[in-house]
This record gives structure tokens, sequence and C-alpha cells, in this order.
């Protein structure tokens, strides 16, 4: 189960809309080994697609650097889909690689009459998708 707090939850779904129609895409990292998202780090989608997402090679460097200097992991990997649901595709399946992290998907698209987004987290180990429940929560 993914627990985030309403803060984090509110911050990707507006950095979501903010990009939309390109995909948005960002990770949440928090204290190494803790498994709590905490500390919110937008990213800029270099393939500025509204049907993919790829972290800046210089950007991600930077920030697995700041990581280890902070003694942090990268807790959710988030990105969004703009005309699909937010379901892993087979392209986000194959980049999956943070083995430990909470992959969650935002969709801007209303794709299933449930309103203007979908708020997904999975975890993806070695090609296989699990969706796991999300629990918001006020604060930790």
């Amino acid at each position: 189960m993914l627990t985030i707090t309403e803060a984090l939850y509110d911050q990707i779904v507006a950095h979501a809309r903010a990009d939309h129609p390109d995909e948005a895409c960002g990770v949440v990292a928090g204290p190494e080994g803790g498994g709590r998202p905490e500390r919110f780090i937008p990213m800029l989608n270099a393939a500025r697609s509204p049907t993919f997402y790829e972290f800046d090679s210089a950007d991600l460097l930077k920030l697995y650097r700041e990581l280890d200097e902070r003694d942090e992991e990268p807790v959710i990997i988030y990105h969004s889909h703009t005309a699909t649901e937010a379901y892993p595709s087979r392209t986000d399946i194959s980049y999956a690689n943070e083995p430990g992290a909470h992959y969650v998907l935002v969709s801007t698209a209303d794709t299933d009459g449930a309103g203007p987004f979908q708020f997904r987290s999975f975890r993806i180990v070695d090609g296989e998708v699990t969706e796991e429940d999300i629990k918001v929560v006020e604060a930790y």
C-alpha cells in the first residue's frame, strides 16, 4: 500500500494538469530504507510529448547525486497519461528499474467516466505489474 500525504497527492495532480497536454513526470523522495514519500521533485519531460515521457539524463544524474547526498531514495516515480487510463504501458514497464518504488500514474483524461483524472499506484518488479491501494493522509 502507498501511504501519501494530501499535500503530495495534490502536488502530483497539479503537476500533471499543468503539463497537460504533455506528460508530466517526477519523483517523490524519502529517507533511505524508510519507504515514506516526503520530498516532491517535479522533473522536466525531456521528450515534451503527450504520449511519452523521458527524464533528461543530466537532470537524472543530478537527482541521483542529490539523493545520495541526502541519504534519500526515490519512493514514488510518477508520470501522467494524457489520453489513456492510468495504467503502465509496455514502455513504462520496460523502463521501471526501481523495484522498491511505487509507480504512480495520473491520467488527465476522463477514461472511465469517474471524473477528470485517475490517480493509481503500482509496483513493477521484473516486468510484473501489481496495482496497490493508496491511502491519502493529512500528515504522517
